[in-house]
């Protein structure tokens, strides 16, 4: 009897020109495009607010105080005499690099659950569905002032908060793109070869999911920095006199009427901050999905 033909081996994923044909997709999307920019002088600007900031962020000069912007306060000044503007540099730091170490912890801790769930199913899958199910009972926001009042109010409890709320939504997501990837011809033809489930997992699994990963870390991203503001807004976050852009927000309530550019102005940068971060993630959606391709090819040969 003759033997059975071998399988072919599942051919490999071109990553990297299909990360090289996104990057020549995004500029494509204006919208996308302006976002990146903006939020690359917004992240600049506050990498370098030693240097770029005009004043000391914490430097109280009541005879200064409640000035309205001007050519040497851009934004003005707030119920301390402390430059709005640079208050806004600095405060910056705080708020992005929360979002940063967010989804940093978020890809660390949602993503392996995620992909161990959709990909063995069955036990594992409802045991760890079950605690990502737990978390995701409470309002995300509600559970991190929850958090954060247990461990007491600091920026650092702040990061493993917001991180532990959105992990769990992260890992969810995964698990549904998981479940729907597992059943690729290309996933059961390695299956089939003997392939060990890590090297399913990262070799022909995770590459075929960057597109939802990467749009739902932005989406993380822009989330941790509204709840970092929201946190802060409350006192939960960063405590006086550290500047921050929700902290900030929370003492210009009393000047609504007499100084109204200090609410407007963290207002105004967390506004823009987190619309650049949704137009990006946008972009990178359309650049890292071959069907977003298809269409717009398509419907150019339509026109």
């Amino acid at each position: 009897m003759a033997d059975a033909p071998a399988l072919p081996t599942p051919a490999p994923i071109k990553f990297r020109g299909s990360l090289a044909l996104a990057a020549r997709q995004f500029p494509r999307n204006r919208a996308a495009t302006i976002g990146f920019v903006i939020l690359l002088l917004i992240c600049l600007a506050t990498a370098f607010a030693p240097w770029v900031a005009p004043y000391d962020p914490i430097q109280i000069k009541l005879s200064m105080k409640l000035k309205p912007p001007s050519f040497e306060h851009p934004m003005g000044t707030d119920h301390f005499g402390r430059d709005v503007f640079s208050r806004m540099l600095w405060g910056g730091r705080t708020s992005l690099a929360v979002g940063l170490l967010v989804v940093g912890f978020a890809f660390t801790f949602g993503v392996p659950l995620g992909l161990a769930s959709g990909y063995f199913g069955g036990k594992v899958d409802n045991m760890l569905m079950r605690l990502v199910d737990a978390f995701l009972t409470f309002p995300p926001l509600l559970l991190a002032v929850a958090l954060v009042g247990l461990l007491g109010p600091d920026i650092k409890n702040v990061m493993l908060a917001l991180g532990l709320v959105q992990a769990p939504i992260l890992a969810r997501m995964i698990r549904g793109s998981a479940l729907a990837v597992r059943e690729d011809v290309y996933v059961t033809a390695a299956r089939a070869l003997g392939a060990s489930p890590l090297r399913i997992v990262l070799s022909h699994m995770l590459r075929n999911m960057v597109s939802p990963i990467v749009v739902q870390l932005t989406a993380v991203f822009a989330a941790a920095v509204v709840s970092e503001a929201s946190l802060s807004f409350l006192g939960f976050g960063t405590q006086p006199p550290e500047p921050s852009w929700g902290r900030d927000m929370s003492e210009a309530r009393r000047f609504l009427g007499d100084a109204p550019w200090m609410f407007l102005a963290p207002t105004s940068v967390i506004a823009i901050c987190v619309l650049s971060i949704n137009f990006m993630g946008d972009g990178l959606r359309d650049a890292l999905d071959p069907r977003a391709w298809r269409t717009r090819r398509s419907v150019k040969a339509d026109a």
